[in-house]
């Protein structure tokens, strides 16, 4: 069972990570390692249980979501972190994407989206709903123009094309026969040449200005 995603959920409703916990302990690849109850608590078990995806709550007591998630990248805890929201917070939800969320479900997301949620997430994807990413795109406009992307080679194009389509560096280097250490360069060229801080923006940017597939 080595091969399970390990979830951990951090939420301060204790019903709601009992909810999470009961649908997903019965998906075959998925295991819930642990729960916390605020941010602060979040990311100490984090950093001790090295769980692949955390289910992160936005408001909490104390420590917030998107602190939390700002306090794991300091540490350099590479977990993939998926926020969790509802409708009303699209104005929390941009500051955890910028901060590198990979995506956010709603609260009343249906359970198998939420499975879905989770492996996806844990393959690399960057899950992007149209509602927060029409705030992102609206936020980037002013300091992203389009004519940045004139100084894009052409297979630095292709490359974020591909992340636009929610791609891993390792699915990138298959597609364009290339190794990941290339495709990595080709990223950090990307963001770089953009000014743009992670891929969740480099994403945004090309379904904005049309550059994805």
């Amino acid at each position: 069972m080595a091969d399970r995603i390990k979830v951990l959920l951090v939420d301060d409703h204790q019903v709601v990570r009992r909810g999470l916990r009961t649908f997903l302990e019965v998906q075959d690849d998925i295991e819930v390692v642990g729960e916390a109850a605020d941010g602060a608590e979040g990311v100490a078990r984090a950093e001790e249980l090295k769980p692949d995806v955390v289910l992160m709550d936005v408001k909490m007591p104390g420590l917030g979501g998107v602190e939390a998630l700002r306090k794991l990248r300091e540490l350099g805890n590479a977990t993939k972190v998926l926020i969790v929201t509802s409708f009303t917070e699209q104005r929390t939800v941009v500051p955890a994407l910028r901060a590198g969320a990979a995506g956010y479900v709603y609260k009343d997301i249906d359970p198998d989206a939420l499975a879905g949620a989770i492996r996806s997430v844990h393959a690399g994807h960057i899950l992007l709903q149209p509602e927060v990413a029409g705030a992102l795109l609206s936020q980037e406009e002013a300091n992203n123009g389009q004519g940045r992307g004139g100084s894009l080679t052409e297979r630095e194009r292709e490359v974020l094309g591909l992340i636009a389509d929610g791609r891993s560096n390792r699915e990138i280097a298959r597609a364009l026969v290339l190794s990941e250490k290339t495709v990595k360069t080709h990223v950090s060229n990307i963001l770089m040449k953009l000014d743009l801080a992670d891929r969740t923006q480099a994403a945004l940017w090309a379904v904005r200005h049309g550059a994805a597939g």
